[in-house]
């Protein structure tokens, strides 16, 4: 599905970064995963099929000049520019409003927005300078970001941030053949819900129809398939992956 095509995937690491690596390369990409932790990174690359042919980075999605280095390298080491991205890259700092600091505010949507903003907008530059004649993005939004979270206004708002963000990369990149859409992910076995107290996870499993969390698998089958040319006709698009949570 995805041969000769080159795909980057940040957040590549773990969670469901690492699970959409190992889907595109099984369905035929070269993957390049990019991680904070570049070791993650290269254990991802090392679990996917053919390892030898993909490549890991370091890349600090927040900071521009490490989202261009890691492209110029990627450009270096592949011979083409990525023409798939995947932006699922993201922390969080929980805490109530009246407790939270700037630093974890700030800290949240520099990675989860900014980041995503950053990567895109370096990425489909390199396509468009290397002559690309198509290209695919799909972000990681959440849940919280439509319906907001206790304990996540600044995870919820850099969500809600990644769908507007979407909508708008859309309309303006279709013109340079590059389609953009979000997932909108319920809760999903990570990392990153590895800290939510018993009580609260047998809460959110009750409010979910489907009475589980997700794999990541199953949010990344969702992603590869808005990378591929099966959802030609969607732009735009924000898809739920939630079981069917609305809380």
């Amino acid at each position: 599905m995805f041969s000769g095509r080159i795909a980057l995937v940040t957040g590549g690491g773990g969670g469901i970064g690492r699970a959409v690596c190992r889907i595109l390369a099984r369905d035929g990409a070269q993957v390049i995963a990019a991680d904070l932790d570049s070791r993650a990174a290269e254990d991802t690359v090392n679990s996917m099929i053919n390892p030898n042919t993909h490549l890991a980075l370091g890349m600090n999605v927040a900071d521009k000049a490490s989202v261009e280095a890691g492209i110029k390298s990627a450009l270096e080491a592949l011979r083409a520019p990525p023409s798939l991205v995947a932006n699922a890259a993201g922390i969080t700092r929980d805490n109530f409003l009246l407790q939270m600091d700037q630093a974890a505010f700030s800290d949240v949507l520099d990675v989860n927005l900014k980041g995503t903003f950053l990567v895109t907008q370096a990425a489909v530059m390199a396509l468009v300078e290397h002559g690309g004649e198509h290209g695919a993005v799909v972000n990681v939004s959440s849940i919280s970001g439509k319906i907001g979270n206790m304990g996540q206004v600044n995870y919820a708002a850099s969500k809600a941030g990644v769908i507007a963000l979407t909508k708008t990369a859309a309309a303006e990149l279709a013109k340079v053949g590059v389609r953009v859409n979000c997932v909108v992910p319920g809760f999903t076995e990570t990392p990153m819900v590895e800290t939510v107290p018993d009580k609260v996870r047998n809460m959110l499993i009750k409010l979910t129809p489907l009475r589980r969390f997700a794999q990541p698998e199953e949010v990344a089958e969702v992603m590869a398939f808005l990378l591929s040319d099966k959802s030609s006709f969607m732009t735009g698009a924000s898809v739920e992956v939630t079981g069917g949570l609305a809380m």
